[in-house]
């Protein structure tokens, strides 16, 4: 029953964060927004440890910071800022049925990281789930000129859905390794955020803010439930189950942007 829960919490908030993500472009740069949307649910998880007083640096060695490092990097910031890049080429559901192929990236990273055979039930799981979603944006798909920089579009697509899986991987070493979700998510985003405000630095984007309320309550939306509720739903459940059938999550997370 506690899987079905984790499975519908991330279907349900994450299949609504294609459409709120629209909101989020013009005046702030991509790598900009992704900045501020992970400092905020950073934030907010900081503000919720503190106050529980449960989140101490020196319950984790330097090693679990490091991993948690890198899943914040490829997990909280490099993924969505390439799926915020690959929204200015493509229409939310394209984005969408790209994003579903990291069902199969967990199967095979799985196998190629930890040694997990891939069973064929998961295999056909995951396969019919993609040709289903696919089916629901035949006419998307067909209608996608590659001339028009739709190309490009989904090269940042398919480049962050498999950093993302990436970053499945890493978040099942880190359970594996006896660390909570709320911790490495806390500080994962922490890191996220830094990470992306230095890719913003580097990259010369503009330090603005969009103060229009579509971009303020977009980015709360983003913060509190595309990335801290949906993400604590989300690896919860693959700490639970692996990352090869929570990944089928992934596949469901296209069909709620249908109704846009």
């Amino acid at each position: 029953m506690l899987n079905l829960s984790l499975y519908s919490a991330t279907v349900l908030i994450w299949g609504s964060t294609w459409y709120v993500l629209t909101f989020q472009l013009g005046e702030v740069s991509p790598d900009l927004s992704v900045a501020y949307r992970y400092a905020l649910a950073a934030g907010i998880l900081l503000a919720y440890a503190f106050l529980r007083g449960n989140l101490k640096p020196r319950n984790h060695s330097l090693k679990d910071h490091a991993y948690m490092a890198l899943q914040g990097v490829l997990l909280f910031s490099l993924n969505y800022w390439l799926f915020y890049l690959a929204a200015g080429y493509l229409t939310s559901g394209l984005v969408a049925v790209t994003f579903s192929t990291i069902c199969v990236m967990n199967m095979v990273n799985q196998a190629l990281f930890f040694g997990k055979r891939v069973e064929g039930r998961t295999i056909l799981a995951g396969g019919l789930g993609l040709v289903g979603i696919a089916l629901v944006f035949k006419p998307e798909v067909d209608s996608l000129d590659l001339s028009n920089g739709a190309l490009i579009g989904l090269g940042f697509s398919v480049l962050g859905a498999y950093l993302a899986s990436l970053g499945n991987m890493v978040s099942v070493r880190n359970s594996a390794a006896g660390l909570s979700v709320i911790h490495v998510n806390t500080y994962g985003m922490c890191y996220g955020a830094v990470a992306m405000f230095l890719i913003a630095i580097a990259s010369g984007s503009e330090l603005t803010f969009d103060t229009r309320f579509d971009y303020i309550w977009s980015l709360v939306y983003l913060a509190v439930f595309g990335s801290i509720l949906a993400f604590g739903a989300y690896l919860t459940l693959i700490a639970r189950i692996g990352a090869d059938k929570g990944a089928y999550a992934m596949v469901l997370v296209g069909f709620p942007s249908t109704f846009h």
